[in-house]
């Protein structure tokens, strides 16, 4: 399978959930929060560090709620900093 390339924003916008996600953890260990999601760790690492930044609906959904985060909170960080031709990609 080939994988269509991330635009800029796409990886942007990976790193802006994954450095939500390490706030929000805290000092909690990713081995804990990984359980509790039902994640592997390496799943979160990759998440954490943009290197995952489409991660399933469900994988975040599952993070949000071992950490206490609102989904709309998670929807507005996504969204932020989009320039123009990133939102009409959007509505398109």
């Amino acid at each position: 399978m080939v994988r269509t390339p991330l635009t800029p924003w796409e990886r942007r916008r990976g790193e802006k959930l994954g450095a939500l996600l390490r706030e929000a953890r805290g000092e909690r260990s990713m081995v804990e929060i990984a359980a509790a999601a039902g994640l592997s760790v390496e799943t979160l690492r990759k998440i954490e560090t943009g290197r995952a930044p489409t991660p399933a609906f469900f994988t975040i959904a599952a993070l949000a709620s071992v950490l206490g985060l609102p989904m709309e909170k998670l929807a507005a960080a996504a969204a932020a900093g989009a320039d123009e031709g990133d939102r009409a990609a959007l509505t398109a």
